[in-house]
C-alpha cells in the first residue's frame, strides 16, 4: 500500500504528464495570502519540464521551510519559466478577496516569459481569461505545476512579510506573516492598523469601529 506521501507524489506526475499529453506548455497557478489581515496576495504561475522532474513537490503548507527552499532552488533551475504577481490591499479592500486573488492569478500567468497552451489553476474558480484551464481543487496537493507555484507565490510572500517587520514594527509580521494569530491581534488592538492592514476585514474593521 502505497503512503499518502506516495500517492501525493504520483497523483502529481500523472497530472503533469495527463497535461503535457495534450498541451506541451502546461502553467499551474496558486495564490498566497487569502487568509491574513495584512499585506498583498501574491500569485505565482510556473510551467514546468516534464523531462526534468521535480522531487518533493507538494501543497507549501505542508512543506517545511527548509523544504520549500531546496523545492523552489530546483524550481528556478529546472523550470521552463515562472512569474510572480500580486493584488494589492487596496485592491482586495476595493472588490474582495476573491476577485483580488483571481485577479494576481491572471497577472502571473500573463506574465510569464513563455505563454503557456494551458492553466491548471487551484481552487473552485477561474479568472476571467483567454487560456484553456481547468480549476482543481486542492490542486496544490495533486498536480505538480501547482504545487510549485503554490512554493514559488509563498516564499516569496513570506519574505516580503519579514522585510516589513523593519518598516511596520510591533505587530510580529515577520513571525505571522500578517495572519490573525493571537499575538497579531493583540498588537493590532493596542497599535491600531497601520498601511498593511486590510480594512475589509472584520478583525481591522472591528478596531476602527
Amino acid at each position: 500500500m502505497q503512503s499518502k506521501g506516495q500517492k501525493s507524489q504520483r497523483l502529481m506526475q500523472e497530472g503533469l504528464k495527463f497535461g503535457q499529453l495534450k498541451h506541451r506548455l502546461v502553467a499551474g497557478v496558486d495564490e498566497v495570502g487569502r487568509g491574513p489581515l495584512a499585506g498583498d496576495v501574491v500569485a505565482a504561475a510556473v510551467i514546468l519540464d516534464p523531462t526534468k522532474p521535480i522531487k518533493g513537490l507538494d501543497d507549501s503548507k505542508k512543506l517545511s521551510e527548509k523544504q520549500r527552499l531546496e523545492c523552489l532552488s530546483r524550481i528556478e533551475e529546472d523550470a521552463i519559466c515562472f512569474a510572480v504577481a500580486r493584488a494589492s490591499v487596496e485592491e482586495i479592500d476595493q472588490i474582495n478577496i476573491l476577485r483580488a486573488s483571481l485577479i494576481a492569478m491572471a497577472r502571473a500567468v500573463s506574465a510569464l516569459s513563455t505563454q503557456p497552451e494551458f492553466v491548471y489553476v487551484d481552487g473552485n474558480q477561474l479568472p476571467k481569461w483567454k487560456y484553456a484551464s481547468e480549476a482543481v481543487v486542492r490542486g496544490d496537493a495533486t498536480i505538480a505545476g501547482i504545487a510549485a507555484a503554490s512554493i514559488v507565490a509563498k516564499v516569496t510572500r513570506d519574505r516580503e512579510m519579514i522585510a516589513l517587520e523593519s518598516t511596520y514594527p510591533g505587530y510580529g509580521f515577520a513571525k505571522h506573516k500578517g495572519y490573525p494569530t493571537p499575538t497579531h491581534l493583540a498588537a493590532l488592538k493596542a497599535l491600531g492598523p497601520c498601511v498593511l492592514h486590510r480594512r475589509s476585514f472584520a478583525p481591522v474593521a472591528n478596531v476602527l469601529k
